[in-house]
């Protein structure tokens, strides 16, 4: 999944501005993300397993599913450039193989003295919040400041 980059500045954010990706989660890409992390529980890992806990069967990091936002973070609003302050993360529910995870990225707040921007982080598989939270991020400056108008 490599997604387009597009650059965004601190003077094009507005509140309400939102960009979305979504990502169909495959078995490799948990086995690859354990291997890149060094989590290997086995409730991501092995089927067998996984069948005896309340989930059923395997599933995804949560962090896999988090690392989603940072890819929407780094590529599309506001895109490179962008430096992670904080971020909050609420696991609400399992993503599992085959899940397609709908992630949605929105401005809440502009902090113009410091060129932050407050964020709103969604996941989503169908109807369900799986994860939700907020970032914080700064933001490159274009360098030129937008004048409001009367």
């Amino acid at each position: 999944m490599f997604l387009e980059l597009q650059n965004l500045y601190f003077e094009d954010l507005a509140v309400g501005r939102a960009e979305r990706i979504s990502k169909t989660v495959s078995s490799s890409d948990i086995v690859g993300f354990a291997e890149l992390t060094g989590d290997r529980n086995p409730i991501h890992l092995s089927q067998h397993f996984a069948a005896k806990t309340p989930f059923g069967g395997r599933i995804a990091h949560g962090l896999y599913t988090a690392s989603l936002i940072s890819a929407v973070l780094g590529t599309r609003l506001p895109g490179p450039g962008a430096i992670y302050i904080s971020q909050t993360l609420n696991f609400r529910a399992p993503v599992r193989i085959d899940d397609t995870v709908d992630v949605e990225v929105k401005v809440l707040e502009l902090i113009p003295e410091k060129f932050r921007a407050r964020l709103s982080c969604v996941c989503r598989v169908g109807d369900e919040v799986v994860l939700d939270g907020e970032a914080l991020v700064k933001v490159p400056s274009s360098g030129v400041q937008k004048v409001a108008s009367a």
